[in-house]
């Protein structure tokens, strides 16, 4: 597994992101391709292109999918996870006595 994992290498296409986008969303390629209109081996050789670009190789002891989603969402930011709707669990009361969640500042 590569050490440095968070910095993608170039910036991702507009595909690669909406896919990267859905993969965090949990959906598996099958999912993906239905959602996309493409096929799973264009998702696949998607995900394989996008772990390349942040330096993410599989091996017996790690997930790709897994490695490859915190890398995006600590690159891209939580937008990913925001979009799952979620309630943030780290709010705190601000200066101006409006909640804000501290992780997201």
């Amino acid at each position: 597994m590569a050490t440095d994992i968070t910095i993608a290498t170039r910036d991702l296409t507009p595909f690669e992101r909406l896919v990267m986008d859905l993969l965090c969303q949990g959906k598996s390629n099958g999912a993906i391709a239905r959602e996309t209109a493409h096929t799973e081996k264009v998702v696949e050789n998607t995900v394989s292109r996008t772990a390349k670009a942040f330096g993410i190789r599989a091996d017996g002891d790690t997930n790709l999918r897994v490695l490859l989603a915190l890398a995006y969402r600590t690159h891209y930011g939580d937008g990913a996870f925001d979009r799952l709707e979620v309630a943030c669990k780290h709010f705190e009361v601000g200066a101006d006595g409006q909640s804000l969640c501290a992780r997201h500042i």
